[in-house]
C-alpha cells in the first residue's frame, strides 16, 4: 500500500508538473522604447509585436524567442540589425508575453506563429529578403513550421533535436539521470492536454527540408541542448549550412554573452544572404 500511494503521488506530481510546463507565460511588455520608432503591429489572431522600419534593399528579419519569455529577450538583437538598416519584426508567440492563447506548445502552435509572422513581414516589406533569427523555442518553431518557411537565412540558436530528449535533458539538471524514468510520462501528457503526439516535436526530422541557408548555434556547456545534440540536428539539415559552437555558453541569451563577436557573425551572416 505505501508504494502504491508513492507511486500515485509520483504520478500526480508528474501531472501538476505537466500543467506547470505549458500553462501560458503572459507578461505586460508595454510601450516599445521610443528611439526604436516602432509601431505596434497584431497579425496572425492575436500576436503581438512591434515592427521597426529599415532601409529599402536592406533586408528584414524576424525575431522569434525562447521558451517562457517575450519579444523583449530579442530587443537588444533588434538594436543592432535596425541599425545595420534591417526591418525587424520582434513578436510574442502565442501563450506569451501580450499574444493571445491558453498553453505553450513547445514549438507546436508556435510553427504556426512562426509562418504567420514571416508572411506578416513580406506584406510589410514587399521585396526583401527575409531572414529569421529563433532561439530554443523560437528555433525550434521555426524548423517545425508546415510547408517550410519563406526565408532566404535562418539562424538557429540552442534548438532540441527531438522533445524527448529536451525532456530528458531537462530532468537529469534537476533530479538527476535517475529521473529519465519520468520523461515518457511528461511527453504522454502532450496528446491528452494539447492535442498532438511527440511526434509533432522533432526538428531533427524536420530540418532537412530547409532549402535556405542555416546557421547553427550552439552552446558547449549547454544542459538543456548538449552539444551533441546540437550537432545531430545540424547533421540532418541540408547544405548550405554552418556550424557556431560557443565556448563556455549554456543556455543562454548568446547576444548578451558576446555582444559585438555575436553581432558581427550575424550582420555577416545575414549581410551574405539577405543584401541586395
Amino acid at each position: 500500500m505505501a508504494a502504491a500511494a508513492a507511486s500515485l503521488l509520483a504520478l500526480a506530481a508528474v501531472w501538476l508538473m505537466g500543467g506547470a510546463l505549458s500553462g501560458p507565460s503572459r507578461a505586460v511588455v508595454g510601450p516599445p522604447p521610443p528611439e526604436l520608432n516602432a509601431r505596434a503591429v497584431e497579425f496572425g489572431g492575436g500576436l503581438r509585436g512591434w515592427l521597426l522600419r529599415g532601409r529599402e534593399g536592406g533586408g528584414a528579419v524576424v525575431l522569434m524567442h525562447g521558451v517562457r519569455a517575450s519579444r523583449l529577450q530579442m530587443l537588444g538583437r533588434a538594436r543592432f540589425l535596425q541599425a545595420a538598416g534591417y526591418t525587424v519584426l520582434l513578436f510574442d508567440f502565442q501563450a506569451h508575453g501580450e499574444s493571445a492563447g491558453d498553453n505553450v506548445t513547445f514549438g507546436y502552435l508556435e510553427s504556426r506563429n512562426a509562418r504567420a509572422a514571416v508572411e506578416f513581414v513580406r506584406a510589410s516589406a514587399p521585396g526583401e529578403r527575409v531572414g529569421v533569427i529563433g532561439v530554443s523555442l523560437g528555433g525550434a518553431a521555426a524548423v517545425l513550421a508546415e510547408p517550410p518557411l519563406d526565408a532566404q537565412a535562418l539562424v538557429l540558436e540552442l534548438v532540441y533535436p527531438t522533445i524527448e530528449q529536451a525532456v530528458a535533458d531537462r530532468l537529469a539538471m534537476r533530479l538527476g539521470r535517475r529521473a529519465a524514468v519520468f520523461g515518457p510520462l511528461l511527453t504522454a501528457q502532450l496528446r491528452p492536454r494539447l492535442g498532438f503526439g511527440p511526434e509533432a516535436l522533432r526538428p531533427v526530422a524536420r530540418v532537412g527540408a530547409l532549402a535556405a541557408p542555416k546557421l547553427f548555434v550552439a552552446g558547449a556547456e549547454d544542459r538543456h541542448t548538449t552539444i551533441e545534440e546540437s550537432r545531430q540536428l545540424f547533421a540532418a539539415a541540408a547544405e548550405p549550412k554552418e556550424f557556431w559552437p560557443v565556448e563556455g555558453a549554456g543556455h543562454e541569451d548568446l547576444h548578451a554573452l558576446l555582444g559585438r563577436e555575436y553581432e558581427q557573425r550575424i550582420l555577416d551572416f545575414f549581410g551574405k544572404h539577405l543584401r541586395r
